[in-house]
């Protein structure tokens, strides 16, 4: 398992990327749609912010190397139904 560090910084990367396709999307999508647009751009903000806290707080009561990968298959699903999103969006 990679530490903290690391896993914030996949977690930050990956959100940086979905951010910079969700203004991408918005600016030269077909379908200009701001409050999707805005939507969208909001929830990977709201998701970053959630993750990175998640990943300094380990739930207590619950074993880390299970915690951190109900964690990674949860971000996983997330980033997904952001990336169906963005499709829908462009």
């Amino acid at each position: 398992m990679s530490n903290k560090r690391d896993l914030k910084r996949i977690i930050s990367s990956i959100c940086g990327d979905l951010f910079t396709e969700g203004i991408a999307a918005s600016l030269y999508g077909e379908n200009r749609n701001k409050e999707n647009a805005e939507a969208i751009l909001t929830s990977i903000l709201i998701m970053h912010n959630n993750y990175i806290r998640r990943v300094s707080h380990v739930e207590p009561g619950m074993a880390a190397h299970a915690y951190f990968k109900d964690l990674k298959d949860k971000f996983s699903k997330e980033v997904n139904e952001i990336i169906d999103q963005l499709n829908n969006l462009a």
